[in-house]
């Protein structure tokens, strides 16, 4: 099957945002113009993010003001493909999360009973709020059987000037203190239980599904593991030299979003 006839089974566009559609609160190139292309071409914006920290709404809220949110669109979260997997697969285990109270209101929004102690399963996402005594909840569930949840695999979350330490470099921390547990599930990008929590979320196929993003290894390979149209952009942080090396074929690369136009 060529790109051409690929691309003409895709129903909706899966946006990384940070690297992809803006970088900070600078769109990249004529993003407005792009996005309203991609939706009068009949297709739907999904603004996908592996940052758990923030809800659906605050997303929203700075796309709104940045000037590229349209009421057809929508936002997903990993904290939103996390909730929606344990209540898929676990409905009415208890919970302990770490994450922030953003998160908290999505879980309990979405009826899963949080626990303080002796929970049935431990999510870890990122937090802001972190302390020493979530830390230790955290390993003391984990050692003693806890089914172990982490809302997403980033190392570090980019922000202004640099960036801070996010869920990866906890899940470090966590193994190297519990004798080497590790997560039972990852939910975010790039792994399957958020590709198949957004396919349910919007109600189509696989291959109905376009995954864009500048970083290889997290939004392209969450493309290519669920088995969505992959579009690699070069306007963040992967190189034509990251893509040579990376050994991943990808259906698409461009230089940015903005190119895709002519494909529409």
């Amino acid at each position: 099957m060529t790109t051409a006839e690929k691309l003409a089974k895709v129903k909706c566009f899966l946006l990384d945002m940070d690297g992809t559609v803006y970088l900070g609160d600078e769109l990249i190139g004529d993003m407005k113009n792009t996005l309203n292309a991609i939706r009068n071409s009949g297709r739907k914006v999904v603004f996908l993010t592996n940052n758990s920290s923030k809800s659906a709404c605050a997303y929203r809220e700075k796309l709104e003001r940045i000037g590229i949110f349209d009421e057809r669109d929508g936002i997903y979260t990993s904290g939103m493909a996390t909730t929606l997997h344990i209540s898929a697969h676990f409905p009415g285990k208890t919970v302990y999360l770490v994450g922030t109270d953003a998160l908290q209101r999505e879980f309990e929004e979405s009826g899963i009973p949080l626990v303080e102690e002796n929970a049935d399963i431990v999510v870890f996402a990122f937090d802001t709020s972190i302390t020493y005594e979530k830390i230790r909840k955290t390993c003391d569930m984990v050692k003693a059987g806890a089914y172990f949840i982490a809302t997403h695999p980033d190392d570090v979350c980019p922000v202004p000037g640099g960036s801070i330490p996010d869920v990866g470099a906890f899940l470090e921390l966590i193994a190297k203190a519990t004798g080497g547990k590790r997560p039972d599930v990852i939910c975010g990008k790039p792994f399957q239980a958020m590709g198949v929590a957004v396919s349910q979320f919007l109600g189509l196929k696989k291959e109905e599904l376009l995954m864009a993003g500048d970083r290889l290894h997290t939004d392209i390979m969450f493309g290519v593991n669920n088995g969505f149209f992959s579009l690699l952009v070069y306007s963040g942080e992967a190189t034509r030299e990251d893509y040579a090396k990376s050994g991943i074929t990808v259906d698409l690369a461009l230089d940015s979003l903005n190119d895709i136009v002519p494909y529409l």
